[in-house]
């Protein structure tokens, strides 16, 4: 083991257990290490400035660059853990420009009568069940879609959710989102706290013997994946021609929010977003919508005049 592969796996042991990150940031920081301590092998210092910027060059050649600044993020946390534990004595991110413009990309929502059409197709698979299997099954897919768009929770989160942290007497759900960090999100639609107990009842046996609040028909906890092939269900039996992805009910929940008038901070909050600037890109989207209603259905687009 070379002395930057035992810095890595040191580093990483520290990430699990002191700093206690989730699974799917540790499996990224795993990824994005082994990727530079592969481009330095051969080289004879791996804290060497051009090394580093030939490293990053490479990362713009070959990924995007939201997944280029994520593992130069990681990068960076590394490097910082180094001068933190003393092992180095500069960090060589202090003299590297590693700033470049990120083209933004707007988050894509689901139109409002759209969510309408597949809720609606929803329940009337849940009406017309044949079997108290078919009906739990429908009835468990309905209360993941309300949550989803309710409150606006990640489908990570979702599908990570205990018993523990849904309190069915306030309607209140706790979230342990990205870095640990908890927030409480509060379940505000009669229709959905109904749909949530009775969730709870007709399933109440396997999720206090499992532990894990929505569960699949093997009796173990129900996937990220299995709510993907879930939607594309639906949207085939309500007849939608969209691609939709469980996190475009997160970003429809935000912005449809937004374009009622709540206060962006209240958004963040419940988004769970560490900064402001994450939640103002829904602001884009919202202009964009303003912008198409303006061209489109303003009453001075439908005036002529002689002369103009």
């Amino acid at each position: 083991m070379n002395k930057l592969e035992k810095l890595v796996s040191n580093y990483m042991k520290t990430c699990e257990t002191m700093k206690k990150l989730d699974k799917k940031t540790l499996k990224a920081y795993r990824i994005d290490l082994a990727q530079f301590q592969a481009f330095m092998l051969g080289r004879p210092d791996f804290e060497d400035k051009a090394a580093i910027s030939d490293y990053i060059s490479s990362l713009h050649n070959q990924y995007k660059p939201r997944t280029t600044k994520r593992k130069i993020a990681t990068l960076k946390a590394f490097f910082h853990h180094l001068i933190y534990e003393e092992i180095i004595a500069a960090n060589p991110f202090d003299k590297i420009n590693v700033k470049f413009r990120e083209p933004q990309i707007l988050p894509r929502t689901i139109p409002e009568a759209t969510i309408a059409d597949f809720l609606s197709a929803m329940y009337r698979q849940k009406a017309l069940a044949d079997t108290v299997y078919q009906y739990n099954a429908v009835l468990r897919d309905i209360t993941i879609i309300e949550l989803l768009f309710s409150t606006g929770v990640r489908i990570s989160e979702l599908c990570a959710l205990t018993l523990r942290q849904v309190d069915l007497v306030s309607y209140k759900i706790i979230i342990y989102g990205k870095g640990s960090k908890e927030r409480l999100i509060q379940i505000g639609n009669d229709d959905v706290k109904k749909v949530v107990s009775e969730y709870y009842a007709a399933f109440q046996t396997d999720i206090h013997s499992t532990g894990w609040f929505f569960i699949n028909r093997l009796h173990q906890r129900y996937s990220e994946q299995s709510v993907r092939a879930m939607i594309v269900k639906y949207l085939k039996l309500a007849m939608i021609d969209m691609h939709i992805t469980p996190h475009m009910f997160r970003h429809s929940f935000a912005t449809l929010l937004l374009e009622a008038d709540v206060d962006i901070r209240y958004i963040q909050k419940m988004l769970g977003h560490s900064s402001i600037k994450t939640t103002e890109i829904y602001t884009s989207v919202s202009m964009a919508k303003q912008n198409n209603i303006l061209t489109t259905k303003h009453p001075r687009n439908f005036m002529e005049f002689n002369g103009c």
